[in-house]
């Protein structure tokens, strides 16, 4: 018999576990694959009838243990009725102002879009998710950044555990996608959304400008509405809500998200330590900060963490995302003729230092797309001064 020292003995476990782990990664991996290349999503498993979910869909404890929320708080709802009035306007300029610095999250009403509008657009995106698979298949692919895009998990290959929805991506601008490209299943509704969601979103830049003192249009001028991606999440029912999420949390990489919502319940917001739940307002619509406004305001803003719970409703929820960010416009150019962007000069003085050191679009981009969802991934990087949030 060969007797082994204790270090032989570790270095077989070692080697036993690492192969376990190997195994085990490899699996995952498969299974991914195999879900994905049915081209189903979670629809259509949600549809099949499983009682149980895939494990990959199954998350860490540690981020499920807090998932209800106790809070009685609730975002900010500001009205827009009065924004054309010189009596009311400096009003709703303060309420936005707060509500971005110290929530991240609003909700606007009275915003200028027909309640039939927004409407259609729920409707639309349900009936392009209702679809049969093989409809929806032709659509399925995971080429991001430009064209249509329908698929479950955009950053599937990339998260430590899937979630459970499904996604249409529509890049509106700066190249828009052709019509003819567009589902014809929601086709009109997302061009005609696009058009009104853009002049929410104009009008809110332009009202969140005023509140950091910059000169009327300062924003627009920027085109930081200037590209702009239409993604319309389904959350079908879950069969195991307790142990994945809709979304998991993160931050939008964005200046501003317009978001439009059904009547089903999912969507968290948080704020200090707390989770809030956000009820949706009929006819009202989420704005909330991305990452690229705290660093164009030097901090002034905030964008803050938020996710879907996986659906319990035998309804599927819907939610249609229009993500608004600048072009190709910077403000900040190296004597090679490379474009920057970080803190906006206008809002820097000598007791106002920048907290964000510059960065490239690329250096941007890289830090979205390279990995799975999660939180300021940029901001923590390129982070001078630390400062309260």
């Amino acid at each position: 018999m060969c007797n082994l020292n204790s270090d032989q003995k570790s270095s077989m476990a070692a080697t036993t576990t690492a192969t376990h782990s190997t195994d085990f990664q490899e699996q995952r991996m498969k299974s991914i694959k195999d879900f994905d290349e049915t081209k189903a999503g979670v629809k259509g498993l949600s549809d099949s009838g499983i009682t149980t979910i895939p494990s990959f869909f199954i998350h860490p404890a540690e981020n499920l243990a807090k998932s209800s929320s106790k809070s009685t708080l609730s975002i900010p709802v500001i009205d827009l009725s009065q924004l054309h009035s010189d009596d009311h306007k400096p009003k709703i300029v303060e309420q936005i102002h707060q509500a971005a610095k110290t929530w991240g999250f609003f909700q606007v009403i009275n915003h200028g879009s027909p309640v039939s509008v927004l409407e259609e657009t729920i409707t639309a995106v349900k009936t392009f998710h209702e679809q049969r698979s093989e409809v929806k298949a032709k659509f399925y692919r995971r080429e991001e950044g430009r064209g249509v895009m329908y698929a479950s998990n955009n950053d599937l290959y990339r998260s430590k555990a899937a979630s459970w929805h499904d996604s249409l991506q529509v890049w509106m601008a700066p190249e828009a996608t052709p019509e003819n490209e567009i589902p014809e299943a929601c086709r009109r509704e997302v061009v005609q959304w696009d058009m009104h969601a853009k002049k929410v979103g104009e009008a809110v830049l332009e009202l969140l400008g005023l509140g950091l003192g910059l000169e009327s249009g300062k924003f627009k001028d920027l085109d930081f509405c200037g590209t702009r991606v239409f993604v319309g999440h389904i959350y079908p029912y879950c069969p195991q809500p307790d142990l994945t999420m809709g979304i998991t949390s993160h931050t939008d990489p964005t200046m501003i998200t317009v978001l439009l919502q059904n009547q089903i319940q999912g969507l968290q917001v948080k704020h200090g330590e707390e989770w809030v739940d956000v009820k949706p307002l009929h006819g009202g619509l989420i704005i909330n900060i991305g990452d690229m406004l705290q660093i164009v305001s030097n901090g002034e803003y905030k964008s803050v963490e938020h996710r879907v719970l996986a659906n319990s409703n035998r309804e599927s929820r819907i939610s249609i995302v229009m993500f608004m960010n600048l072009s190709n416009s910077a403000w900040k150019e190296s004597a090679e003729g490379g474009k920057y962007y970080g803190p906006l000069p206008e809002l820097l003085t000598p007791e106002n230092p920048p907290v964000y050191r510059d960065f490239t679009l690329q250096e941007h981009l890289d830090s979205f797309y390279t990995k799975g969802l999660e939180s300021k991934s940029l901001i923590d990087k390129i982070t001078l001064i630390k400062r309260d949030n």
